[in-house]
């Protein structure tokens, strides 16, 4: 490691197996103590060629492809701040800010970030990293949606900042877009701003048992029929027994008596009414592979059941899906240890569709090792890599993590 790396405004240390990046161990794990602590380090780091990965609370590092090399694990837990606007319904926060504790403080101002995170114990750096959004995203758009402004360094210590705390800020180019979802191959992020939402008075969570896959769009084109505009609308199908479609609404107490009783009717039969989202909302399996197919949301019911049946009949696996029906997004949970072979089939069918992807978002060792292609087919690839020459020349950043080798 290069001598200017040491410097008091981190920690350095040797990585262990507990820091390991899809099963890659880093060479040396620092924690900047703050934004320009991390442009030295990855100045500094720039300068001896250093690989590069970053963590924000460590719960999404199986995602992905494993680096091809990690020198330096940049850990950003000590980018943790809020900074809290509630007149303007904006909020700035560090990337190493766990999400909980981002929502105590939203909410307790009677204000959401319009999210539902996907992993307990996520950051706000984190969840943008890997970009994946959880079932309320049909109201207020994806989590790269919501945000306004971004400060990232760049691989070689420049700061760079686009956007702003003002909803309308359109000031210089949009880093949310690329980086989100980017898996850290771009920049390391520091910050983002973003735009929030007021707490509903009442929520209301409607569901009906779905013994097949005909009563499902039957359910769902009477729910469309209707004029209730849900913030969710979940299908999940368990790996044994009838599935269930869950609706959440949000708003008044009042206003809410008479969409719960249409949503009803939509749904049809014996339905179920709660008034708060259940413990786990959103949250996917912390273990096994994990599919997430994109596709048009018509398919969905019979797509979902489809791949279920193609894991479990042909392959032994019992696979868990849930659907967040009119956004298009289905995810699919292998149980750990399933083979190699069940899940490339699954992913084979799954994209054999027009208008669909499919990308496998959590492989274990042994898919790893049996070479399933984690991607697919990837639609400007080209331009991706060109955005990734522009911005880390040297492929240092997270070397290999994203589509194509990025």
């Amino acid at each position: 490691m290069g001598r200017d790396l040491d410097a008091k405004e981190h920690t350095l240390r040797e990585g262990t197996p507990d820091d390991a990046v899809c099963g890659v161990v880093p060479a040396h794990v620092a924690c900047p103590a703050g934004t320009g602590a991390l442009a030295a380090l990855m100045a500094a780091a720039h300068r001896s060629g250093l690989s590069v990965t970053a963590r924000g609370g460590g719960t999404g590092l199986d995602w992905g492809a494993p680096p091809r090399s990690l020198d330096l694990l940049v850990d950003t837990s000590a980018l943790s701040w809020i900074d809290h606007d509630a007149g303007d319904l904006v909020v700035e926060a560090g990337a190493g800010t766990p999400l909980a504790e981002l929502g105590r403080v939203l909410a307790a101002a009677g204000q959401r970030l319009s999210y539902d995170p996907v992993r307990l114990g996520g950051t706000v750096g984190g969840a943008l990293a890997t970009g994946a959004s959880g079932p309320r995203r049909l109201l207020a758009g994806a989590l790269r949606d919501l945000v306004i402004g971004m400060s990232v360094v760049r691989a070689d210590g420049a700061v760079a900042r686009s956007g702003g705390r003002v909803v309308k800020n359109v000031a210089g180019y949009d880093l949310a877009k690329p980086h989100t979802g980017g898996y850290g191959t771009l920049g390391v992020i520091t910050a983002a701003a973003f735009r929030l939402h007021p707490l509903p008075a009442a929520i209301r969570v409607v569901s009906a048992e779905m013994p097949s896959d005909s009563r499902t769009k039957r359910a769902l084109a009477a729910l469309r029929g209707t004029a209730v505009v849900p913030s969710a609308v979940e299908l999940d199908r368990p790996a044994e027994g009838p599935g269930r479609l869950v609706v959440v609404l949000e708003g008044t107490p009042e206003s809410l008596v008479s969409r719960v009783g249409e949503t009803s009717r939509a749904l049809g039969g014996e339905t179920e009414v709660a008034e708060e989202l259940p413990g786990d909302w959103g949250v996917l399996p912390a273990e096994g592979c994990l599919i997430r197919v994109l596709a048009p949301p018509a398919e969905l019911p019979d797509l979902a059941g489809g791949l279920g049946r193609l894991a479990r009949d042909g392959f032994g696996a019992s696979v868990r899906g849930t659907a967040s029906v009119p956004a298009g997004c289905l995810y699919l949970a292998f149980p750990p240890g399933a083979s190699a072979g069940a899940v490339a089939a699954v992913l084979d069918r799954a994209r054999a569709g027009t208008g669909r992807s499919a990308v496998l978002l959590r492989a274990e060792p042994h898919v790893l090792a049996a070479g399933v292609d984690l991607w697919g087919e990837v639609p400007g690839l080209s331009l991706m890599r060109a955005v990734k020459d522009s911005l880390d020349p040297g492929h240092r950043l997270s070397p290999g993590r994203f589509a194509g080798g990025i």
